[in-house]
């Protein structure tokens, strides 16, 4: 049974599409409209990519456009089971979503157009009432244009090349994440977001109608803590913006005051219930959550909820082997979630990919940090960085309500900006886009370029394979030499810093080390593997994960890592844990390693 997609707006009434559809590759580009199609030659199984076993299909091949359709039953007269009667000209309306596809779709509903949405990664939706059919079988078509070869759009980790190389992986084309369809009045809530001030013990709340076809309209609020209820607000609506700030019913008393905040270690969850009313009429309602909790830069040091904060990461590419980039269910998603904690993390970096949802809400739910980062373009042109910020801005967005959400990352090891040292243009990039990100969110830490060459950053973040355990202890302890560092150091022949932005104090994390290849299990298809050092056997494989963490974590210059990685991906055998998800080697012996990374007193509540 899938779930429900979007998991901090959850009506009862919505129907999934995932399933089977039909499908056929236009790698020509010779059909433009769905009435050109006679002939349909293949089926594909949604939301698995046509490039992954799962789909059924499982052609790797390259292909620039690809055709999906599928019937489904939609009445738009039928209301029987809607609380909400439309009355004066307002009418229901049916929506149809779809959480991700990649790159450019364009969505037909019994032959009318209905929508065009350009970005891979985020989430668009379809107003289709006018083009159904008042009664029966409606027909719902996609086609999805994606060039393998353009490398001026965002593409993460998908491979430009006919097979999988270096640190680049199989293409994923077309629909990845669910399609579905749900029943609102014409006077809905499009969209909210919460932002918690912990300080203040309140949360703010922020929504958009649809528009408003009734005279008086009232939003209730009611947020609760298990059987606790700590507000119950309502609100005169007067335009299509809201925002209102809830205060929390506040005793004084700090052991009830942390009890309420957020962490991995406590992952509390305020679970919130919205309703629209016309009167007595109940137009929309659906539950949420929201939580209370903070996150910002003291000096040197990460906080959480006021207090300094050791990040313990591990970077996590986000593919499966016989789904890529989709997840194969919601069990998987939760399963990693419960993985990277079970090894001793405290969050993950979720690299060059935005994943579904559903794991946001695992993570949420089971206390699990996340730096959300961009997936790259790898060409410099005006239409890069115009996408790039398009779809980030789209991002941000989608998961701004998040409370596992710590970090913002536009953009990763100087990819699509290449010239950052000599290029005016790539700077600005860079400089435009941190800026962009912290005034979009003024609520979380932003990285500008993780890995190196940094410029505008809250955050410096330095990549380092290196595996030799005595000469980054030279590099990185105590005795070390900032102004070496920072001067004459370069992890990857790259510079920290650009000219003209030297440290100034921020966090310095390592966000990425380790990497060492440990071929345990062999994926069908992956003849060759590779890391960036490698272990011969478990014993071998454990000491050399125990002595880059006792290096890094006696390190007083940092206040956070990130390990490469939670688990092998396709050729990198780099990862804790096979491609399956088996781990190399057990649980507690990583975790034993990993939990002794609190490297200063002052952990977050």
């Amino acid at each position: 049974m899938t779930a429900y997609p979007r998991p901090q707006l959850v009506r009862k009434q919505w129907t999934s599409l995932n399933g089977q559809w039909q499908f056929l590759f236009d790698d020509a580009g010779v059909y433009k409209q769905p009435d050109e199609i006679a002939l349909w030659p293949l089926h594909i199984e949604v939301p698995f990519p046509p490039e992954s076993q799962a789909s059924g299909i499982g052609d790797r091949n390259f292909h620039r456009a690809c055709w999906y359709q599928r019937e489904f039953d939609m009445s738009i007269n039928d209301d029987k089971k809607n609380k909400a009667e439309p009355k004066g000209g307002c009418q229901h309306h049916i929506l149809l979503h779809f959480g991700a596809v990649d790159y450019h779709a364009t969505v037909w509903v019994n032959g009318l157009l209905v929508a065009k949405h350009e970005g891979g990664h985020t989430p668009f939706t379809a107003d289709i009432t006018f083009a159904l059919n008042a009664s029966g079988k409606q027909v719902v078509t996609v086609m999805a244009e994606d060039d393998p070869h353009d490398l001026s759009k965002p593409r993460g980790k998908q491979d430009w090349q006919l097979e999988p190389h270096s640190i680049w992986y199989p293409r994923t084309t077309g629909i990845w994440q669910t399609v579905w369809l749900e029943r609102v009045a014409e006077t809905y809530i499009k969209t909210i977001r919460w932002t918690p001030h912990m300080e203040e013990f309140s949360l703010q709340f922020e929504a958009t109608l649809s528009n408003i076809c009734y005279e008086e309209l009232w939003l209730e609020i009611t947020l609760r803590h298990g059987e606790r209820i700590l507000a119950s607000d309502s609100y005169r609506i007067l335009d299509e913006q809201i925002d209102r700030r809830i205060i929390l019913s506040d005793p004084g008393i700090d052991d009830f005051r942390n009890e309420l905040l957020w962490s991995p270690e406590r992952p509390t969850l305020l679970d919130a219930e919205i309703t629209l009313r016309n009167g007595t009429q109940i137009l929309d309602q659906f539950t949420s959550y929201t939580a209370l909790r903070s996150v910002n830069i003291l000096r040197d040091r990460f906080m959480l909820n006021g207090r300094p904060y050791m990040l313990r990461m591990v970077l996590d590419q986000g593919y499966w082997p016989d789904t890529l980039l989709a997840a194969p269910n919601d069990d998987a998603l939760r399963r990693d979630v419960e993985l990277a904690k079970a090894m001793g993390f405290n969050g993950v970096r979720k690299h060059q990919k935005i994943e579904d949802p559903r794991y946001l809400y695992w993570a949420d739910k089971l206390g699990l940090l996340v730096w959300e980062e961009m997936p790259s373009a790898y060409r410099f042109t005006r239409t890069a960085i115009t996408r790039t910020v398009r779809e980030w801005g789209e991002v941000i967005e989608r998961d701004y309500s998040h409370p596992c959400i710590i970090v913002w990352v536009p953009f990763n090891e100087s990819w699509g900006v290449p010239e950052l040292t000599s290029i005016r243009e790539h700077r600005h990039a860079v400089e435009a886009l941190y800026h962009l990100t912290r005034t979009l969110d003024s609520t979380r830490p932003v990285i500008g370029n993780d890995g190196w060459e940094s410029s505008a950053t809250d955050i410096i973040g330095i990549h380092d394979y290196d595996a030799n355990a005595d000469q980054l202890r030279n590099r990185y302890c105590v005795e070390a030499n900032m102004g070496l560092l920072f001067d004459r150091r370069r992890p990857g022949g790259r510079i920290l810093t650009l000219d003209g932005y030297p440290h100034k104090g921020q966090p310095i994390m390592l966000t990425e080390f380790g990497g060492i290849a440990y071929a345990k299990c062999p994926q069908p298809g992956v003849s060759q593997t590779w890391g960036y050092s490698s272990a011969k056997d478990d014993t071998d494989f454990l000491a050399l994960y125990r002595s880059l963490m006792e290096v890094i974590t006696s390190a007083s210059l940092f206040s956070g890592f990130c390990y490469t990685q939670f688990a092998d991906t396709f050729q990198e055998a780099n990862g804790l844990l096979c491609a399956d998800r088996t781990p190399k080697i057990p649980l507690e012996e990583i975790a034993a390693i990993t939990r002794a990374s609190n490297m200063y007193i002052g952990l977050a509540v």
